[in-house]
């Protein structure tokens, strides 16, 4: 079967992409990123604000595990 993970992107070089999520199929990795707390300019949580704050713009994408 294959899985997909959740990769956090940064826009600053100085910030490295991140790991989320592991192991998703494809319905759970689109349904995350479809989720509007999951990029800097549609989150509204506390969380994605301070995010935000700290590093700038930001999104998760899915890529295929290998």
């Amino acid at each position: 079967m294959t899985t997909y993970k959740i990769i956090r992107y940064f826009a600053s070089k100085n910030v490295e992409n991140a790991e989320v999520k592991t192991g998703l199929s494809l319905t759970e990795a689109q349904a995350h990123c479809q989720d509007p707390e999951t990029s800097w300019n549609t989150a509204t949580s506390p969380a994605g604000k301070r995010r935000t704050q700290l590093f700038g713009e930001w999104f998760d994408g899915y890529v295929r595990e290998q």
